[in-house]
C-alpha cells in the first residue's frame, strides 16, 4: 500500500523541461490556428463550409511532419451509414501525441430504391471526414472555417497605457485598481471600450467634485 506521507522527489529541470514544451505546443497550435485558409479551397455543402482535404494535409505536412492516420475500426449502421474510427498520430514539439475521432457518412441510394450508388466512395468519404476531423480538432488547422478559434483577450501595451493613464488620474488606488483588473483580464479586448468609457464618465464626476 501506497504510503501517503511518503516524499516525492521532483526533478526541478525535468519540471522546466515540461513547462518549455507545453508553452511550445501552444504557441504553435496558436500559429496553426491563426492561419487564414485560401479562398480555393473552402467548398461549401447544404449551406456549410468545408474545407478540403487536400489543403488540410498539406499544412499538416508542413507543421507536424511525420504524421500518420490509422483506421482503428469501421463499422456498417444496416444499409444507411458507414463508420470509421481513427487515430491520429504525430510529432509535436519533441514528444509523439495521439487522438482517436470517429466520423459517420452516409450511404448514398439511388432515389425509390435500396441500390447504392457507389459504396467504395461512401467508404473513402467517411474515412476522409473522420481524418479531417482529427485534423482539425487535434492541430486546429482551418479553425477560421470551422470556427474554433480562440478569441485573443490580451490588450495591447498602447491600449493598456491608455486606460491606465485615464485611472490615474483619478487616483492612485483606482490606478492599482485597473492594473489588477488588466492582470486578471477581467478588462481585455472585448470589454475595452466599454470599461474605458466608463472610466471616463467616473473621471468626469471626479472632476466635478474636485472644483
Amino acid at each position: 500500500m501506497k504510503n501517503n506521507n511518503e516524499l516525492i522527489v521532483v526533478d526541478k529541470e525535468m519540471l522546466a523541461a515540461r513547462d518549455t514544451i507545453r508553452k511550445s505546443i501552444t504557441k504553435k497550435h496558436e500559429k496553426v490556428s491563426k492561419i487564414k485558409t485560401p479562398k480555393p479551397f473552402i467548398k461549401k455543402k447544404n449551406g456549410m463550409d468545408y474545407v478540403e482535404i487536400g489543403y488540410m494535409r498539406k499544412i499538416a505536412d508542413d507543421h507536424f511532419p511525420g504524421w500518420s492516420w490509422t483506421i482503428q475500426k469501421t463499422e456498417v449502421l444496416g444499409s444507411e451509414a458507414y463508420v470509421v474510427h481513427g487515430r491520429l498520430k504525430w510529432y509535436d514539439e519533441g514528444i509523439w501525441r495521439e487522438g482517436d475521432m470517429v466520423a459517420a457518412h452516409r450511404i448514398q441510394k439511388l432515389r425509390g430504391t435500396n441500390d447504392f450508388v457507389d459504396i467504395g466512395n461512401d467508404i473513402k468519404a467517411s474515412n476522409t471526414d473522420c481524418m479531417k476531423k482529427a485534423l482539425q480538432m487535434f492541430m486546429n488547422i482551418a479553425d477560421d472555417v470551422y470556427r474554433n478559434q480562440v478569441e485573443d483577450l490580451t490588450l495591447t501595451d498602447e491600449q493598456k497605457n491608455d486606460i491606465l493613464v485615464i485611472a490615474s488620474e483619478i487616483g492612485e488606488d483606482k490606478m492599482t485598481q485597473i492594473h489588477n483588473l488588466i492582470k486578471d483580464q477581467a478588462i481585455n479586448n472585448a470589454n475595452y471600450n466599454s470599461s474605458k468609457l466608463k472610466l471616463k464618465r467616473e473621471l468626469e464626476k471626479h472632476n466635478d467634485k474636485s472644483k
